[in-house]
């Protein structure tokens, strides 16, 4: 009965070991994984998600910057062609004759 129960508890031994072992594997694929990915990305000149939150600021200032100067160039064009049109020609009320006193 002895040598079954230590049978099963150098199986147990080895089983932990290749497990230790393989979990070891992981982390060591992993990193190099990630190490590949990244020296891709600086390969491929890719931005970090900082810069990109950065530049999209900026243009989303930029077009409400945009937006405010073009309201003002149509507001401007307007005025600039008010003055420009001739002024209507100034109207004279008609007058109408009076009826003769006889008539």
């Amino acid at each position: 009965m002895q040598t079954e129960s230590r049978i099963f508890d150098d199986i147990a031994r080895v089983a932990s070991g290749a497990l230790s072992a393989l979990g070891g594997v992981k982390d060591e694929i992993e990193t190099r994984v990630r190490e590949r990915v990244e020296r891709l990305a600086a390969e491929m000149e890719l931005c970090t998600r900082e810069e990109l939150d950065a530049a999209k600021a900026v243009a989303v200032k930029a077009r409400a910057a945009q937006e405010d100067l073009e309201a003002k160039v149509a507001a401007l064009e307007a005025r600039v062609a008010a003055l420009e049109s001739p002024p209507a020609p100034a109207r004279r009320p008609r007058v109408r004759p009076k009826p003769a006193a006889g008539a």
